[in-house]
């Protein structure tokens, strides 16, 4: 059978893929699992990126393999070759596999019979010999090549001849043959170090993507482009929102002025919302002394995700990774009564943590950003209303933002592997009951993630869905009554005892990095007029409107809205196309009858242009402002959206 419904593998009674030529010792049950799968595509993808390995050892011989495991839609593999890839080289590569595939290898398993024996066969693969050294300590989410079991490798068997035309060191499973990849194409390629160490090699990727249909790779293709239209790199060069400095150092955005101003409206709303909702503000610091963070955890369970540190009078110092231990200080500074609680706190504080090069992408992953952060502390009765309240505020602020496309999941222990949380079989019990009764009264739609847990307690992530369709984390949410207790974090009750608190950890609008970054894609730079840098363009039909064109800036700008003048050289018709560009919500057109009237004409997003009195105008913008609206902002989805984006 052929086509997306294809059985390419199996999953045993023990959850675990297996090749379709696997015999088991004893007859069994299995599950089939289609190519159109999740679990099917991954297959999939991981043996294209097996033909592209092939393909690119047939072409260059002298070339050395790193890992090539399937990724989010699609696959890479590295390579240490002698020059980078160029695209002509894709092209070649590309060629190469269509041949490989057409020819129908098979893909087979092999089991070394020792170490000794992979060492003597990979000889000529240094990068495969390393992993084969260190293979009970590799991650298997990344590296397909091996795990903690037996050392096996995938030959490529001609389907004529029943010769071994290529083998790579692999876990497996995949396909059957390399005639059941029916759509691939490789994307591009860029230089990755080995096994992402700046310490490494520097080797060079290639980045494909495989689909189980010529419609579906087409369809692929096409998201791709518009992802590529709305991605917040190239948005935020054009529209002068951020920039990066290699004298700084990477992964530490600068926020230019346009970009502060998006910064500032987010904060300024969030401030104000968290304020009728009792929360204070407070202000803790960038560095700590390393005895906070051994009693927070972060040492030395999470040292790799921390600065080096910072030798001060003889003490270490690190840079702050998160906010929640300076906050349970600040809650500690003081004794609290029940009457006290909750007790809501709330910073927008600048944190660090060594994000490796790799995984650094503009805004969106960052080593230095700003959290939209806050704790509260109440006791086990208040935390399910309160844990509520934290859901709510999440989907009041996704649909003011007309996200609407979003879900919860819900991390919970994994009951047959609890030796990688703490053991308080009670606490446990409380928390995922607290979060789950929150969870469900909160009418959010929320999956399951069965070992996601922390090691502390359950979490909640808030999944947001961009209009490009890619899934985006937007923030982490957790109850948690385990940090209290190593905190000594307490209150005095009504009857004298004192009692541990739970805390809440909450981040609904995550960083002010990430979520703009998620918002410069939403709103494809279109933002509304409320969180625009530039709210009105006012611009003169002729030089001697000017003074007219200055007046109507600075009621504007007395009203508090972002207006500037366009009184340079130039055509009209360049001005406003330039504004266009700068994907200004509002241009306004002066001329002698708008002067003498004290009116303007306004063009919005749509193209559409409307006389206006100065006055009302004002008061028009002022109330797009006041009431958020998305009047004319990009958030529609592709197939749907106007002129506007």
């Amino acid at each position: 059978m052929t086509g997306p419904n294809a059985i390419v593998v199996v999953r045993d009674r023990n959850g675990k893929l297996k090749d379709l030529d696997w015999t088991p010792d004893t007859e069994v049950e299995v599950r089939a699992v289609a190519l159109s799968s999740p679990d099917g595509l991954d297959v999939l993808r991981h043996s294209t990126a097996h033909v592209m390995a092939q393909a690119v050892q047939d072409l260059w011989a002298e070339s050395r393999l790193g890992i090539g495991p399937p990724i989010e839609n699609g696959f890479y593999y590295d390579f240490d070759v002698e020059r980078p890839f160029q695209p002509e080289d894709l092209e070649r590569i590309e060629q190469r596999m269509k041949e490989i595939i057409k020819s129908g290898q098979r893909f087979q398993r092999r089991v070394f019979p020792s170490l000794e024996a992979a060492k003597e066969e990979l000889a000529t693969e240094p990068y495969k010999l390393e992993l084969v050294d260190v293979k009970s300590d590799i991650d298997t989410d990344e590296v397909m090549e091996v795990g903690s079991g037996e050392l096996t490798i995938y030959d490529n068997i001609d389907a004529k001849s029943g010769e071994v035309c290529w083998s790579d060191l692999c876990r497996g499973p995949h396909l059957p043959s390399t005639r059941l990849i029916p759509a691939f194409k490789l994307m591009r390629s860029a230089a990755a170090y080995w096994r992402g160490s700046e310490k490494n090699p520097q080797l060079q990727r290639i980045y494909g993507t495989a689909w189980p249909t010529r419609d579906a790779l087409k369809a692929h293709l096409k998201a791709l482009e518009e992802a590529a239209k709305r991605d917040h790199r190239r948005i935020g060069e054009d529209m002068d929102l951020f920039a990066f400095s290699k004298e700084i150092g990477r992964g530490l955005p600068l926020w230019l002025p346009n970009g502060t101003i998006i910064r500032d409206e987010l904060e300024g709303w969030a401030r104000k919302t968290e304020r009728k909702l009792g929360y204070q503000r407070v202000v803790t610091p960038h560095i700590t002394q390393e005895d906070l963070y051994y009693l927070s955890g972060h040492l030395p369970y999470y040292a790799e995700d921390l600065y080096a540190p910072i030798d001060i009078d003889g003490e270490k110092y690190y840079l702050k990774p998160m906010n929640c231990p300076h906050h349970h200080m600040v809650y500690k500074a003081r004794p609290h009564s029940y009457r006290d609680l909750p007790y809501k706190i709330a910073e927008y504080g600048t944190v660090y943590r060594f994000e490796r090069s790799g995984q650094l992408h503009g805004t969106m992953r960052t080593r230095g950003f700003t959290q939209n952060d806050a704790h509260i502390y109440c006791t086990q009765e208040q935390a399910k209303d309160q844990f509520l309240e934290v859901m709510r505020m999440h989907a009041d602020y996704y649909r003011a933002l007309g996200i609407t496309d979003f879900y919860m999941v819900l991390a919970l222990r994994d009951p047959a592997n609890k030796d990688k949380y703490h053991d308080d079989e009670q606490m446990w019990e409380t928390a995922e009951r607290i979060t789950r009764e929150a969870m469900e009264e909160s009418d959010i739609p929320f999956e399951i993630d069965l070992g996601g847990a922390a090691h502390y307690g359950p979490k909640v992530d808030f999944m947001i869905r961009a209009v490009t369709g890619k899934e985006f984390a937007a923030s982490t949410n957790q109850v948690d009554l385990y940090t209290p207790q190593r905190f000594g974090l307490t209150y005095h009750d009504s009857d004298g005892t004192e009692k541990p608190v739970v805390v809440l950890h909450r981040a609904p609008l995550g960083s002010h990095e990430r979520f703009t970054a998620y918002l410069t894609e939403h709103f494809a730079g279109a933002f509304p007029v409320w969180l625009a840098p530039e709210q009105v363009r006012v611009i003169p039909i002729v030089d001697e409107l000017t003074d007219y064109a200055r007046e109507v800036r600075d009621a504007l700008l007395d009203a508090d809205i972002r207006a500037d003048i366009d009184a340079g050289d130039g055509r009209l018709n360049a001005k406003v196309r330039t504004a266009v560009t700068r994907k200004i919500p509002l241009i306004v057109v002066v001329g002698r009858r708008e002067a003498e009237e004290r009116s303007v004409t306004v063009r919005d997003r749509s193209g559409k242009e409307t006389p206006m009195a100065l006055d009302a105008f004002v008061a028009h913008v002022t109330d797009l402002v006041r009431t958020k609206s998305l009047d004319g902002a990009g958030h529609l989805r592709p197939e749907t959206d106007t002129a506007a984006v």
